[in-house]
């Protein structure tokens, strides 16, 4: 057990030294009062965002009893994507649902999370196969991917310029008087999921073994999935969609941990996944001088990943 907090420990370090060698790498003396009010916001967007995503990954597969899944798998990016496209296509850029930044992440949130009750109350409804859940999110990420793509068609120019800007995630574009908020709705939801890591713990043997073992396995269900889809669409409306972090982290999590204690997994996974978007972040701003996405790069590596676990997964069985 001591071998396993040393290796939080560890974890916790090397984030430490990533988050400082993110803020002094090409730091001008001369343009400190710009610069590093910038940087803080960054580092401060990447955690929140990286516990949200990982920590809504880690539950989401404990409740499916599968390392495979994670909410962005079964299409909340493209439930994003076409909640913009809807905004601006109604409302125009200069409306004062995107104009203001309130009224749009507020908006986008509680759009998001609706839909995610939605389409969990009706797939977890019966106890249906984990192949049927991501058969369904695909399609239904394809028809809302279709849907949003005619309205780009028609949509004005000006209006589809601002529109790309929200298809990729981004930490340059953060906005600092949304930090407090969405600080104050991921810590709480954290630690909601932290008074519950023992019941998780139990669910993680199996739903058989936990309903024999007194969990109210109904109850603990809703109550993550909720957790789950508040976590997913405020880390989405914040920053933008990051399809594939969750299925990097949490694997990379129990390679590492090797244990199925979520006091454990929690804070490693959350360190992981800010460790994963800091190196992501470097590379975009110092080695491609902000000319690619984070996006792209952690979609493109965890692309990999994702049918590298396929395959593992099919030869086991």
């Amino acid at each position: 057990m001591q071998k396993k907090f040393n290796a939080i420990i560890l974890l916790a370090v090397v984030l430490v030294v990533m988050i400082a060698l993110f803020i002094i790498i090409q730091l001008n003396v001369n343009t400190l009062g710009y610069v590093l009010p910038s940087r803080l916001r960054k580092v401060a967007a990447i955690l929140l965002v990286g516990a949200a995503i990982g920590v809504s990954s880690l539950i989401f597969q404990t409740v499916t009893e599968n390392h495979l899944l994670t909410p962005s798998i079964i299409g909340l990016d493209a439930v994003y994507l076409f909640i913009q496209t809807i905004l601006i296509f109604v409302f125009g850029t200069f409306s004062a649902v995107l104009v203001n930044a309130y009224v749009n992440f507020f908006i986008s949130v509680i759009l998001m999370v609706l839909f995610t009750l939605g389409l969990f109350k009706l797939v977890f409804k019966k106890n249906v196969s984990v192949y049927f859940i991501l058969l369904f999110g695909m399609v239904m990420g394809t028809c809302f991917q279709s849907l949003s793509s005619f309205m780009h068609m028609v949509m004005n120019p000006d209006d589809f310029l601002m529109l790309q800007d929200r298809m990729f995630a981004s930490f340059n574009t953060v906005n600092s008087s949304l930090l407090g908020i969405c600080a104050v709705i991921i810590v709480a939801m954290l630690l909601l999921v932290y008074k519950k890591r023992h019941e998780l713990d139990v669910l993680s043997l199996g739903k058989v073994h936990a309903l024999n073992l007194g969990i109210d396995l109904d109850q603990l269900t809703r109550s993550m999935l909720l957790i789950v889809a508040v976590l997913v669409s405020v880390s989405t409306a914040l920053v933008g969609p990051i399809t594939f972090l969750g299925i990097i982290v949490c694997n990379v999590t129990y390679q590492f941990m090797k244990t199925f204690e979520h006091r454990l997994l929690i804070p490693a996974t959350i360190a992981i996944s800010a460790i994963t978007l800091m190196v992501g972040q470097m590379l975009t701003q110092y080695l491609f001088d902000g000319n690619t996405e984070i996006t792209i790069m952690i979609n493109f590596a965890g692309g990999l990943y994702f049918i590298y676990l396929l395959f593992k997964e099919g030869a086991h069985d």
